[in-house]
């Protein structure tokens, strides 16, 4: 019975130990305070395996009702953590949830598909999404007809492109605005209430959207830009009216308002085109010969240009089809395997192990295969084994004594793999014609 309990209990032990030894996740909430409809919630999750990574893990997009979910286009965060006295590598992503309604939300118990070392070999593994709820609330000023945009540091500035002040009747002027905001998506900012301006004729352009800009303050956030051309078709003196901009501050938990001052333009008219005196003709010699002549070369000219208008229709019919066959063309050389394994070359001379992988990544799936992990395991080179090896322990590696990357011999690996010819590659084929051809 002692021995029993004894067996028992090492494997209670061994099987405590090996679920410890497994991916998991860590999810968190970056906002602080209430939200508001509207506002944008930061998600971190954070994803760890034992050891290291094979390969990143996928974070999927999951529905989440009256929500907009997207992942940040943002650079992962490498982590190290020691749980156990297991050491841990893991890699931080960030989830934007843009919640439509007040309520409470839970993030559903998405899978996280990733590859992890096991024993010093690349195996697939799982981690599962935690389950996090947050709950949103109505503003303060939920009486309000349109709710105010919900964001933080809004600003909204304007320019010119030449002095409105100094027009003649005809001209055109284009004022630019541009909404920035922090902790939101350049999809979310609203666009700017459209005002008319009395005797202007208005022409607008559909706006322009950026995330990740920067300003000369440091600050980091997401750009609409919108323009509008003004043509004055008299003269006179006219006004570009004034722009009030509602948002609701998430710092301060009040309704803002931003603002573009009034400008005014200043049309003269139009210079005469007509100045000096007529020249005088001489006198023409109207003869038959010369009568003749001229019906000859008017008709030459009409047939011309009847002949230019003709290639001119036909140029501009085919002018999407030839635009389009160039655009695909340039797509697939940018896209190609050779333009990718340049990429990679010039990346293992010069850049980061980072940069390294990011292209190692794209030059794989260019040349056929689903994963980095996929060519080593049907590439069977253990030269090339042995240096992807090095390299992932050096990027997502939890510990300090890790192999370094020998650059040389992985690209050495990479060049005498792509030598060798495969079934189905043309690049190795012969250019000669048959020894025999059909007549």
């Amino acid at each position: 019975m002692m021995l029993l309990r004894a067996v028992v209990a090492f494997w209670l032990v061994l099987g405590s130990v090996a679920f410890a030894a497994e991916p998991f996740t860590r999810v968190a909430i970056e906002v602080k305070g209430s939200i508001v409809p509207g506002q944008q919630v930061r998600i971190t999750v954070d994803v760890f395996v034992p050891d290291f990574f094979t390969s990143p893990p996928e974070l999927p997009l999951f529905d989440l009702p009256n929500a907009m979910v997207s992942l940040v286009d943002e650079r992962s965060q490498n982590l190290i953590e020691t749980i156990d006295g297991v050491q841990y590598a893991g890699i931080r992503r960030t989830y934007a949830v843009v919640p439509e309604t007040s309520g409470t939300f839970t993030l559903p118990p998405a899978v996280i598909t990733l590859g992890y070392s096991q024993d010093g070999k690349p195996i697939p593994g799982q981690a599962v999404l935690q389950p996090l709820s947050f709950t949103v609330a109505d503003p303060p000023d939920s009486s309000a007809a349109t709710p105010a945009f919900p964001a933080r540091g809004v600003t909204i500035t304007q320019s010119f492109d030449r002095d409105p002040s100094k027009l003649k009747v005809g001209d055109a002027v284009v004022r630019t605005m541009t909404i920035f905001a922090e902790n939101t998506q350049a999809m979310m900012i609203p666009a700017i209430p459209a005002v008319a301006a009395n005797g202007l004729k208005q022409y607008s352009k559909s706006p322009q959207l950026a995330d990740g800009v920067e300003t000369e303050d440091r600050r980091t956030g997401s750009t609409r830009t919108e323009t509008i051309t003004y043509v004055a078709g008299t003269e006179g003196t006219f006004e570009i009216p004034a722009i009030s901009y509602p948002w609701f501050n998430v710092d301060t938990r009040a309704s803002a308002m931003a603002t573009l001052q009034a400008a005014t333009m200043r049309v003269a008219a139009p210079a005469s085109a007509h100045t000096g005196l007529a020249p005088q003709l001489e006198q023409e010699v109207d003869t038959s010969a010369h009568a003749w002549l001229t019906r000859k070369h008017l008709l030459a000219a009409a047939a011309a240009a009847i002949g230019l208008a003709a290639a001119g229709y036909v140029l501009l019919r085919l002018l999407p089809w030839i635009t389009e066959r160039l655009r695909t063309r340039r797509n697939a050389r940018r896209n190609s395997e050779r333009s990718a394994f340049a990429d990679l070359i010039a990346s293992i001379g010069s850049e980061d192990p980072g940069i390294i992988y990011r292209h190692l990544e794209i030059w794989t799936r260019a040349a056929g295969y689903k994963s980095i992990a996929d060519w080593v395991l049907q590439c069977g080179d253990d030269d090339a084994a042995t240096q992807i090896r090095k390299l992932e322990s050096e990027l997502f590696g939890a510990g300090r004594n890790r192999p370094g990357l020998d650059r040389a011999a992985l690209r050495h690996a990479i060049e005498a793999w792509r030598k060798i010819p495969k079934p189905g590659d043309t690049r190795h084929a012969a250019s000669l014609p048959g020894l025999n051809p059909i007549a």
